[in-house]
């Protein structure tokens, strides 16, 4: 049986450099699930492996996507799959590296079968929070589906509209859509999770922000302006640089904002992986007891073929 190895764990904690180790261990390529990697547009503030790291191991779903783009996890999944079922014709195991969670659950559990989107029915929703707010939509999806309702995080607006778009568009509940249960992949998984105490995280986001002040984010941030209201702009290190560009907020705010926003990302990545009760976790600096997991499983090492 082929075997995916998964390295995951919160923003910053560490999962680059030592999945660059692990690729070269297990002389294979990395398959990136980083959701916000993936555009090609969005390099220093998603922090995107250098180019020495991207030189030194093969890498998949790095810059492989616009902005411009209407990518979701549904999708990924589908060009994930495709593409790890061509590697394993290669390769005896393959490495997956990621934070987003969502994106992970698409390649080891799989996507709900939700409808595909209508774009008008979306705008029309989101005019209706810009003018009504965020209660009318609540009530609505109450109204539909009261048990997705209770599901979901109704203080997150794009939660709240993505359900109802969804509701309104099949005709159903949400939550009858939801099918509650993972594919059957025709390969093993064997996930791997990083963690650090809290403290030495939030030191090593709040460098990493400065780093990326360091390298260009303002400027970066500036080229993207213009497309501020794509989805795929609308999160951590470029929604409070445009607030900044409004003149809503000094810089030094939006510096102090990224890094406080950045961490509260990392605590729900933490909160979303603390679900799972088949994830080996280990230090970022445990090397040797990562390897030993790995070479306890059936299968060692790619041989060249």
């Amino acid at each position: 049986m082929k075997r995916l190895v998964v390295l995951l764990g919160a923003t910053g904690v560490g999962k680059t450099d030592l999945s660059i180790r692990l690729a070269q261990y297990m002389q294979c390529p990395i398959i990136s699930s980083d959701s916000r990697q993936i555009y090609r547009e969005m390099t220093t503030g998603t922090a995107v492996p250098e180019k020495e790291q991207l030189n030194a191991v093969q890498h998949y779903f790095i810059h492989s996507r616009s902005i411009f783009d209407d990518y979701t996890a549904g999708k990924f999944e589908l060009d994930a799959i495709d593409l790890i079922n061509s590697l394993f014709q290669h390769y005896k195991q393959l490495l997956m590296v990621g934070g987003s969670g969502l994106y992970i659950d698409a390649v080891c559990k799989g996507i709900d079968v939700i409808p595909a989107t209508d774009n008008w029915l979306r705008q029309s929703i989101i005019e209706r929070y810009k003018n009504e707010g965020i209660e009318s939509l609540r009530f609505e999806l109450k109204r539909l589906d009261a048990k997705i309702y209770n599901q979901i995080d109704i203080k997150n607006p794009q939660r709240v509209m993505r359900a109802l778009e969804v509701c309104l568009t099949s005709g159903k509940p949400y939550s009858e859509l939801k099918q509650n249960f993972a594919k059957k992949r025709n390969f093993d998984i064997l996930k791997i999770g990083l963690q650090i105490s809290r403290n030495e995280l939030y030191d090593k986001i709040n460098s990493r922000v400065d780093k990326m002040f360091e390298q260009g984010l303002l400027n970066e941030a500036g080229h993207l302006y213009e497309h501020r209201n794509i989805n795929a702009l609308k999160t951590v290190g470029y929604k409070e640089i445009f607030e900044y560009f409004d003149g809503k907020i000094s810089l030094d705010e939006a510096v102090n904002l990224i890094k406080r926003n950045t961490r509260r990302y990392a605590k729900r990545q933490m909160s979303w992986f603390a679900r799972y009760n088949d994830i080996q976790w280990f230090h970022p600096a445990d090397f040797e007891g990562i390897i030993k997991l790995c070479n306890h499983s059936k299968i060692i090492r790619n041989e060249k073929q």
